[in-house]
């Protein structure tokens, strides 16, 4: 039987799962990750304590853990290398974050001020590089395997980053830029998540490749739902600033694809290429437009496409509650941007 819309016994992280003992077991770990994060975080110097602390206190999806968590329940849940390998990933997550900030001179994260706005640019950077040592110590005690992982893992977010921060190649196509961008950026930690999930709970070799091709595909639908999210939703609903990226001047799929297109409006085609869109009124026509514009569509395309990837992955897993959970997060990722 589906479960009862809004039962919150079997909601996690706005997530309905079908199972409740599942749903109960993820909500237990993430509590649990949610300790062990602020005392990885955790320094004797007090200016650090506070900085490396920051955006772990201002909250966030948690999403990587949560795969982690999930990812385990295809073996056995619950063992400490498993509550070790969520910390290190979402401890790697946080890490970037912080860098991100300074590149972008961002001033606002998680809805707090940013670290690098409230202390320096080197504080933030410092900070992000406590995170990422704080996960190493944490991934050595996982053993050579893990920290194996974990460096080809940094590899390719360091990659994506320098991809995102330096223009293309002459020629090059954008939108397969902007895709491998994601893919390192975002893809990457999110495969060594359901990856790490699926070792660490003991599932054979088989189960840990589909998990690992399973993180890869729903981490790009995460970041694409997001990109749409922030075009199609209302401030009230988001919780937060909508149209973020038109305002940063961040070319997003949507964006790309409408610029592809020699039916887009010329208008539309002129507010995207001016750059950050500062302006309330400019901002606000740009937004109406791209809404209504095929970019849109093409990107709800291509993140279908993951969608099924990652659905294409499932199918390889045995039955059960675990797969079935695992389902209900393909669901979610397809319905959130919709």
């Amino acid at each position: 039987m589906p479960p009862t819309a809004g039962d919150q016994s079997l909601r996690v992280a706005g997530i309905d799962f079908p199972d409740s003992q599942i749903a109960a077991s993820l909500r237990d770990g993430l509590e649990r990750i949610e300790k062990r994060l602020l005392d990885a975080c955790r320094s004797d110097d007090l200016t650090l304590d506070e900085a490396a602390k920051h955006l772990a206190q201002a909250g966030g999806k948690r999403f990587r853990p949560l795969l982690v968590l999930l990812a385990s329940q295809l073996g056995a849940p619950g063992s400490v290398e498993v509550d070790k390998a969520a910390v290190v990933v979402e401890l790697t997550h946080l890490a970037t974050l912080y860098h991100d900030d300074v590149m972008d001179e961002a001033e606002i994260r998680r809805g707090a001020e940013s670290a690098n706005s409230r202390w320096t640019n080197s504080i933030a950077i410092l900070a992000g590089d406590y995170l990422f040592a704080a996960a190493s110590i944490l991934v050595s005690q996982l053993g050579p395997e893990a920290v194996r992982i974990q460096a080809e893992t940094f590899q390719r977010l360091v990659t994506g980053q320098i991809q995102e921060t330096v223009p293309p190649p002459a020629g090059s196509d954008p939108v397969q830029r902007y895709l491998e961008v994601l893919a390192g950026k975002t893809g990457s930690l999110i495969a060594t998540s359901g990856r790490f999930g699926a070792m660490f709970g003991g599932a054979s070799e088989d189960v840990v490749e589909a998990m690992t091709q399973f993180g890869e595909a729903i981490g790009m639908a995460f970041q694409l739902s997001d990109d749409l999210i922030d075009i199609t939703s209302d401030a009230e609903d988001l919780g937060k600033a909508t149209g973020t990226d038109l305002r940063e001047g961040v070319a997003t799929l949507p964006m790309l694809y409408a610029l592809s297109d020699p039916q887009t409006s010329p208008r539309l085609r002129e507010l995207l290429q001016a750059g950050p869109l500062t302006d309330d009124a400019t901002h606000r026509e740009a937004l109406e437009l791209l809404r209504a514009s095929s970019g849109m569509d093409r990107a709800r395309e291509v993140l279908g496409e993951y969608v099924e990837r990652a659905r294409a992955q499932l199918a390889r897993l045995p039955e059960g509650a675990a797969r079935e959970a695992l389902d209900a997060l393909v669901d979610f990722m397809q319905v959130r941007s919709s």
